[in-house]
């Protein structure tokens, strides 16, 4: 009997052996996260340092949450990939016009590269129109690229 009972343990043994590879995968239909989830997510990412997980994290939430394209163009920022970071600065105004954070952030950008400055004035003074509560960040940025557009010809 002792035989007969290795030999069917042997028999099993070597059949899920030979179809360990073909278990079935299991595959998710339905993201198990929010558009806020993945946000915050992306967030946590950012704060560790981790830009390309926060953009991944970003990118999902984007997919049914505007204003994740500005969380995306600040990530690009980060990165210092300013076309990107440009790119989702816009889709952030285009789809969320009142976003504050968006023009000043875009003009920011436009300051921090000495390009457009013209175009960062006016955005900058829109985020304080916009939101007068964060007046003096955004009157920071604007004060800065007034100073900076002293010093180059128009």
């Amino acid at each position: 009997m002792k035989k007969r009972t290795l030999l069917l343990l042997l028999a099993l043994c070597s059949m899920l052996l030979a179809t360990a590879c073909s278990f079935p995968r299991v595959i998710v239909l339905k993201d198990p996260l929010t558009p806020e989830e993945h946000l915050n997510l992306g967030v946590t990412y950012e704060q560790q340092g981790d830009f390309d997980n926060a953009i991944k994290e970003y990118r999902l939430a984007a997919k049914n949450l505007p204003r994740a394209n500005l969380y995306l163009g600040n990530a690009y920022f980060q990165k210092r990939e300013w076309k990107e970071a440009e790119d989702f600065y816009r889709k952030a105004i285009e789809a969320e016009p009142d976003n504050a954070d968006a023009h000043n952030n875009l003009a920011w950008l436009y300051y921090t590269r000495k390009e457009n400055l013209e175009q960062a004035e006016g955005l900058a003074q829109k985020a304080v129109e916009l939101n007068p509560g964060k007046g003096d960040v955004y009157r920071d940025t604007l004060e800065k690229i007034r100073e900076l557009r002293k010093g180059f010809p128009k």
